[in-house]
């Protein structure tokens, strides 16, 4: 199990880089400039900024261990209540940006193999290279331009209308819990606010996606069983999505796996752009005002979103291609 090595990695990383930098969070959290000195002294005992380093750190490992991610100033409470509200944001808007990415991915991918060098496949690849290589930002700016102010058929921001209360928080998803709890003009509302920032988010994964699909598919279907298998008098169809998808998916899984763990990671571009109250602006707001325990939460929960991440797609190895063992045996 490689979980705690990992967690133990991005600690020891996240804990130097945060306090080698050349600034004071006492100083910041007290005031500023003009801030007293004995609050500052105050603050940056409980941060146990007054000691050496390495004794920082077993100070920060021994909060680990009792389940304590620190207070965030910045929002003066844990920082485990910050990214548990937060948190459910950035999961609904991951969840809906890979419900757009993934199936549009593969199917376009699937047609660009298929089609090589036709008109299909000349529209894939451009798509591909637009969504790999434009900038999310400027994408996320000319959405709003065009959809929001140009032609204002979506929301600007946010995850509801003003003055639109949240529902009942069963699962912290606006669209779960309107369903659950029967609120009509809540779904609609929180479904049209996650439209634009959903695209803009899943726009780059469904490019790569794509781009990995058709080159695993171009691959697979040029092997000797692929040839064998149509010899054998099987349909196009079966040959496609039975004996071809199935073994160009693997490189597709790993891709697929690794943007979903980026995207919960925190899309900070996005949700800050869209408004969006999720881990990405939480951790971009952490870092502009040196909040070192909530950047060093925020890494920590990126760590092991990650390591579940691969985990999963190593369970869907073995669920996609048989041949694939899992446990080493």
């Amino acid at each position: 199990m490689l979980l705690i090595p990992v967690l133990i990695g991005v600690t020891i990383i996240t804990f130097t880089v945060s306090h080698v930098i050349p600034a004071d969070p006492a100083r910041a959290f007290a005031g500023g400039p003009k801030a007293q000195p004995e609050t500052i002294a105050r603050i940056q005992a409980e941060l146990h900024l007054d000691k050496p380093i390495w004794e920082q750190y077993f100070y920060y490992i021994n909060d680990l261990l009792h389940f304590n991610l620190g207070k965030s100033y910045l929002e003066n409470r844990p920082v485990t209540d910050a990214l548990a509200q937060y948190f459910p944001a950035t999961f609904e808007l991951t969840i809906f940006a890979m419900l757009f990415a993934v199936p549009l991915g593969i199917a376009g991918g699937i047609i660009s193999a298929i089609r090589q060098n036709k008109l299909s496949d000349h529209a894939t690849r451009i798509i591909a290279i637009v969504g790999y290589s434009l900038p999310i930002f400027w994408l996320a700016l000319m959405l709003q331009y065009a959809f929001a102010y140009i032609i204002p058929i979506f929301p600007l921001e946010g995850r509801l209308s003003v003055g639109m209360t949240p529902p009942q928080s069963i699962t912290g998803l606006f669209v779960i819990d309107s369903i659950l709890t029967g609120n009509i003009p809540t779904l609609v509302s929180s479904f049209e606010h996650l439209i634009l920032p959903a695209f803009t988010l899943g726009f780059a994964t469904l490019a790569i996606i794509l781009r990995m699909t058709r080159s695993s598919m171009l691959e697979v279907m040029g092997t000797d069983y692929i040839r064998t298998a149509r010899a054998k008098g099987l349909t196009e169809r079966r040959v496609i999505y039975h004996h071809g998808l199935r073994n160009a998916l693997i490189p597709t899984i790993t891709v697929t796996g690794l943007q979903f763990g980026a995207l919960l990671g925190g899309a900070v571009l996005t949700e800050t752009i869209f408004n969006w109250p999720g881990m990405g602006r939480f951790a971009a707001n952490a870092v502009l005002g040196l909040d070192f325990n909530s950047v060093m939460g925020f890494t920590l929960v990126v760590a092991i979103i990650y390591v579940i991440a691969n985990l999963i797609v190593d369970l869907l190895y073995a669920f996609v291609d048989p041949r694939v063992k899992l446990g080493g045996g």
